[in-house]
């Protein structure tokens, strides 16, 4: 455990012995050509469930998404494009 600890610490300094959170901080099956492709599709067709969009994905880029996690990084989106306008209205 020593030498683990003094790995973290020549690595990171003193942050380096603080607990942090692990696993993947992002989504990496949703990249931003995915993002773009959905945004597309919604745009030819707003009524398009989300799981009509996962099936187009998986067969367009060979990634199978749970419509939840696409449903969860739509309404992440939806709320930073929100908080951009919602400044300029003022």
């Amino acid at each position: 455990m020593f030498y683990v600890l003094l790995r973290m610490f020549q690595q990171a300094g003193l942050s380096g012995l603080l607990p942090r959170k692990r696993g993947p901080k992002d989504a990496h099956k949703c990249t931003a050509a995915i993002v773009a492709f959905v945004a597309a599709r919604r745009e030819e067709s707003p009524g398009r469930s989300t799981k009509e969009l996962t099936e187009e994905i998986g067969s367009k880029f060979g990634v199978r998404l749970h419509p939840r996690t696409l449903e969860r990084h739509l309404s992440r989106l939806e709320k930073k494009r929100r908080g951009k306008t919602s400044g300029l209205r003022r």
